[in-house]
């Protein structure tokens, strides 16, 4: 009861940490991982239910991607693919009936541009019609265990059907990045089609530029805008060897400027900026020092058998990394190189980073002189203060 108590109390501590943080952004929800450690570093409202807009795409291109058998394959636009685009003002990526792209055409005219055309086209091909494709999504939904999403379409129109979370949205994004194919695509400029005839550019490396917000370490991502989503966002970035995958809704829909993107900057620079990859623990540190007996070498060092990064503030306090030794105090020539000599636990505040085995890392010299310091004179002191108490008292009786 008082571990599941402990861990329940550490768990809290860890939610209030990340909620701890406010940063100056209009998006109303927002999550952003570590995505090398899995730990979420920084989230706002991040289990509110929300209207994603065409982050819904990302979800569209991951079912696409499990039933394209050649992604070569070319197939052909038809009206049904264009129908109701125009009243429903959705961007497309430009395709006209009669068109044959191939489905890594659709997949770059989905992602980039976010071709509402080619959402549909990719459903109809797949899988025979939207509705069928939906059902996939829904699908590919319960396989997540994700219990606050739905999606009623395949474009991210403006749905009460149509929702989703921020966190949830990540689960489905990092779930996405793990096929190839997706996160080339996400990570591109500039794509042309097969037939030479369409240019693609990434909408969100376009307007970072348009706009003049420096994000370099931003690799690529996925845009979305409606009347009652806002402006969505899901990128991945790349610092200091850290990688890092953000979400964020829900931000001021603004023609004129990417509050979106703005407000991606915002998060990263901030984690950039004041965090990054500590080495907590070096095997090349000594944790402890501990007494020799009957060897040349007076003590003998004891290290950590491996190094251990935490991504931690920079200015990290480095007393709050904890060693806790149980072994042996004393170590002789008797003792074996690589014998197991005790157990090290090390913390960081009240975390449990790691249990080691600690064993000798070298074999002792045996010193002659020092033995006899060690056993032989303390003994033959001893025998001689007993015969010398055994005489003293045999005079006394003797008197």
């Amino acid at each position: 009861m008082k571990k599941i108590l402990t861990i329940f109390l550490i768990f809290i501590i860890s939610i209030i940490k990340v909620n701890a943080l406010e940063l100056n952004i209009s998006s109303n929800t927002a999550i952003l991982y570590n995505i090398d450690s899995g730990e979420v570093l920084y989230e706002k409202n991040a289990d509110k239910k929300v209207s994603v807009a065409s982050l819904t795409k990302i979800m569209t291109a991951l079912v696409a991607l499990d039933n394209i058998q050649n992604i070569d394959q070319q197939v052909t636009i038809t009206k049904e693919d264009l129908k109701g685009l125009i009243e429903a003002n959705a961007v497309t990526a430009g395709f006209k009936i009669g068109d044959t792209p191939t489905y890594k055409d659709l997949l770059y005219a989905l992602l980039l541009p976010s071709g509402a055309d080619a959402a549909k086209a990719l459903a109809r091909n797949t899988l025979g019609s939207e509705e069928e494709f939906i059902k996939k999504m829904n699908e590919k939904v319960k396989n997540l265990n994700l219990k606050n999403t739905n999606f009623s379409t395949v474009i991210g129109l403006d749905d009460i059907n149509n929702y989703s979370t921020a966190r949830e949205m990540a689960t489905i994004f990092k779930e996405a990045l793990k096929n190839k194919t997706f996160k080339e695509i996400i990570e591109t400029d500039k794509y042309e089609t097969s037939n030479h005839k369409l240019t693609f550019k990434s909408t969100v490396k376009s307007n970072a530029k348009k706009f003049d917000i420096k994000v370099p370490y931003i690799l690529g991502g996925k845009t979305g805008t409606t009347t009652d989503a806002g402006l969505c966002l899901a990128t991945t970035a790349k610092a200091d060897n850290i990688n890092y995958m953000l979400i964020t809704t829900g931000a001021l829909y603004d023609k004129k400027y990417p509050h979106h993107i703005m407000d991606a900057k915002t998060i990263y620079d901030y984690f950039i900026n004041n965090y990054s990859n500590q080495k907590v623990v070096s095997k090349k540190t000594p944790f402890k020092i501990i007494k020799t007996k009957y060897a040349k070498e007076k003590n003998i060092k004891l290290y950590p058998n491996k190094n251990i990064i935490m991504y931690l503030e920079n200015n990290y306090n480095k007393k709050d990394v904890k060693y806790i030794y149980e072994g042996k105090e004393i170590i002789t020539p008797f003792d074996k190189q690589n014998s197991y000599i005790g157990k090290l636990k090390i913390y960081y505040q009240d975390k449990l980073l790691d249990t080691q085995k600690i064993t000798l890392n070298k074999t002792l010299t045996f010193s002659p002189l020092n033995f006899i310091k060690e056993e032989i004179i303390p003994i033959s002191i001893s025998l001689i203060l007993i015969v010398l108490i055994m005489i003293i008292k045999h005079k006394k009786r003797a008197k």
